[in-house]
């Protein structure tokens, strides 16, 4: 299991995220994925982090799609492919109804549907081709030239059952987050596995999102995440897979408390078949990182 870092763009100056991504390579971490939020461009602080650290994957996760055309997104995706020398990986996402239709006022219709088609357009983009896509939820007619770029692998966010479906058939992989172990094992794993298999495609990459904090006071982490991400829990998304490892809110799913104890915990994502486990720490984020990579 390969082990990463997760960090938001967002809360920091640019140069410091780049910062961050040359502190996850020097420590040993084999990647730095970005979220995206209402700061920097995620894909952007990825394509100059890939630029400007070498020997380190660097990619989103993730980036929405709905306001974001699958031309411009492909234009987009291969320079940040060209920037990192190949080392881009672009991860996307449908986002939350409130996000889509409450923040960018765009219509959250059919969001499976609506990835499902977004991708059957993004992909042959990337590869070159020519798209003519007329379909029930975008249309997409054109190409993009973009000469000497191999195409990025795409990943998708999935949870839930369709999702996952999707991601096994037409992305590359999925990344999670507010997801245990067990849920990998018993759900994500077995369900984009088979997805890609009844599609005839690879075995899919599972990127594992975990929270981790080293720390004397592990319930005292886990109130403050609680505090702190409150609002996650009621997005209906993270919902249904709480609910589904039977858990109360986002902060129950947060790694916190001696090497030993978060060691043993991080193990357990390699048994449940994730192929890569992405850390995002919190507190002493040095700390977490050279801990994280101590065990890869």
């Amino acid at each position: 299991m390969r082990i990463g870092m997760f960090t938001a763009a967002a809360m920091a100056p640019l140069d410091d995220l780049v910062a961050q991504v040359r502190l996850a390579r020097d420590a040993g971490l084999a990647s730095a994925f970005f979220g995206h939020l209402s700061s920097w461009d995620a894909l952007m602080t990825a394509a100059l982090a890939g630029r400007e650290v070498p020997g380190i994957e660097v990619g989103t996760a993730i980036v929405p799609t709905y306001p974001r055309h699958p031309l411009t997104l492909a234009s987009q995706a291969l320079t940040a492919q060209a920037a990192a020398g190949g080392r881009f990986t672009l991860g996307i996402g449908p986002s939350h109804q409130a996000i889509i239709e409450g923040s960018y006022g765009i219509p959250y219709d059919r969001p499976a549907r609506h990835v499902r088609e977004y991708l059957s357009a993004l992909r042959p983009l990337l590869r070159g081709e020519d798209v003519d896509h007329h379909g029930e939820t975008l249309t997409a007619a054109g190409t993009v030239d973009a000469p000497g770029v191999t195409p990025p692998p795409v990943i998708l966010s999935a949870l839930g059952p369709a999702m996952l479906r999707i991601a096994g058939e037409l992305a590359d992989g999925t990344v999670t987050t507010w997801t245990g172990a067990d849920a990998i094992a018993d759900h994500v794993v077995p369900a984009i596995t088979r997805a890609a298999e009844s599609a005839g495609r690879p075995a899919p990459r599972v990127l594992a999102g975990a929270m981790v904090a080293l720390s004397t006071d592990p319930d005292g982490v886990h109130r403050e995440v609680a505090e702190r991400f409150a609002a996650a829990s009621d997005l209906p998304a993270y919902r249904a897979i709480l609910d589904r490892q039977g858990l109360s809110g986002v902060h129950e799913t947060v790694i916190a408390g001696d090497e030993t104890a978060v060691a043993a915990r991080l193990r357990r994502f390699a048994d449940a078949g994730a192929t890569d486990l992405l850390i995002s720490p919190y507190g002493d984020a040095a700390r977490v990182l050279e801990f994280a990579a101590s065990l890869s």
